[in-house]
């Protein structure tokens, strides 16, 4: 089972390219990830992942992620390899993320509204649900 959940912040703005052989987007960007545990000097560390985003989802992650912001990761680990132009070989570990949920909204203005989307759209892009915190049994 190869299955990864992360909740972290971005590193850095998305990069958004697409794919010259079909036009697929694919979007990247670095998450910093706190270890819920410090270590012997009492310091917290923190782990940084590649997070790689396919298709429709990759677009709304460059237009609407940026450095800083919080996110909830839903993927798998992945390990690839490539031949360098001076022909060693190197390994890249990355999450191929199935899901990206957005955490926060990096202003004070609520959710959709402040960044200038409709639920609906949310919904249809996403699979966001938004849901009354009155209505959370716990």
């Amino acid at each position: 089972m190869n299955c990864v959940l992360l909740i972290g912040r971005l590193t850095r703005d998305p990069e958004l390219r697409f794919l010259p052989e079909n036009g697929r987007a694919v979007a990247t960007f670095n998450i910093a990830v706190d270890r819920p545990f410090t270590n012997i000097k009492g310091e917290r560390e923190t782990d940084f992942f590649k997070i790689v985003v396919w298709g429709r989802q990759a677009e709304n992650c460059a237009n609407y992620l940026g450095k800083g912001r919080l996110v909830g990761i839903q993927g798998r680990i992945q390990t690839r390899s490539y031949e360098t132009p001076q022909g060693e070989k190197r390994y890249v570990t990355e999450i191929v993320a199935d899901r990206v949920q957005f955490l926060d909204w990096g202003d004070n203005k609520s959710g959709s509204e402040s960044m200038g989307m409709r639920t609906e759209d949310l919904i249809a892009a996403d699979g966001f649900q938004p849901v009354d915190d009155d209505e959370i049994p716990f």
